[in-house]
């Protein structure tokens, strides 16, 4: 296998690394382009497994570049999302999916609490399923200091682990139930698909109207969405997808997507709701639907 080889069979899995790390697929393609010159530079020879190398450069340089997204993070109008990606059949590589799938929308919120060693070392271990021997290798941490990094960063996220397992079919009959809800107007049905302690989280970066401050509560909840339904054109469409492995809607209008609407299911009910309406977070999301529109 040549060394072009070897790095396109790791390259999903880098994508997934750094994506996990930065929460953009943009930052994490540029920090994979950047892990490629490396790899390019490198004496090929003095590598024992390519695989680790790539994942070591990658995690260090996603390291890097986390200070200055952080930085910009703290001047960012409303709550910051992960910028969504499609991960339905049709949604990109297989290789690529599969990693996105294990980064769902509550994780990457509640990384965001960890600082960046923590988040790597997490990452690394519980995502990426890599021994705490490597996880040390990459972050240059003994063996046992990594062990305590993963436990205090796990202990740290708490609830933004997922807290129980829906079922493929749970999750299509909440995600069908919310949209005729929302459809209908229907304030007391879709009140009663949300959790007691359910939340709303709104994405818009400054760009687009949105709530600056998460929404807490069935009630709050439903009657929000159901105000911002009312204002829109008549030419919006609803359009299932996942979107990193959750149960999703695609909210289009006439130009493109409006939208994305990621729903975290528990069983029976609906615990939160986070809504992408950035437009800078849709721009790859309304390419890739464009081009699955052409090839259709």
């Amino acid at each position: 296998m040549t060394g072009d080889d070897e790095f396109l069979r790791c390259r999903p899995r880098l994508l997934g690394v750094a994506y996990g790390m930065l929460g953009t697929r943009g930052e994490a393609e540029d920090v994979v382009q950047d892990a490629w010159l490396r790899w390019r530079a490198a004496d090929r020879a003095a590598v024992r497994t390519p695989e680790a190398f790539l994942v070591r450069v990658t995690t260090r340089l996603a390291l890097d570049a986390l200070g200055s997204a952080r930085a910009r993070r703290e001047t960012y109008v409303g709550p910051w999302l992960p910028e969504p990606l499609l991960t339905d059949a049709a949604g990109g590589p297989a290789e690529e999916v599969e990693a996105a799938e294990r980064l769902g929308f509550a994780l990457l919120t509640a990384l965001e609490r960890l600082d960046p060693v923590q988040r790597a070392v997490l990452l690394l271990r519980d995502i990426f399923d890599l021994d705490y021997d490597e996880v040390a290798d990459v972050v240059e941490k003994s063996t046992a200091n990594c062990r305590q990094i993963a436990r205090r960063a796990r202990q740290a996220i708490g609830e933004g682990r997922r807290r129980f397992t829906t079922s493929p079919e749970q999750e299509e009959q909440l995600r069908a139930a919310f949209a005729a809800a929302v459809v209908a107007g229907d304030l007391d049905g879709l009140t009663s698909l949300l959790a007691a302690d359910a939340v709303l989280w709104s994405d818009g970066g400054g760009r687009v109207t949105a709530a600056r401050r998460p929404i807490l509560g069935p009630d709050r909840i439903a009657r929000f969405l159901l105000g911002i339904a009312r204002k829109q054109p008549t030419e919006t469409r609803l359009a299932p997808v996942r979107v990193n492995g959750d149960p999703s809607w695609r909210v289009d209008g006439p130009d493109g997507p409006l939208a994305v609407i990621v729903l975290d299911c528990d069983p029976g009910s609906i615990a939160g709701v986070r809504i992408v309406n950035n437009p800078d977070k849709l721009a790859r999301l309304e390419l890739r639907t464009s081009s699955r529109r052409r090839s259709a």
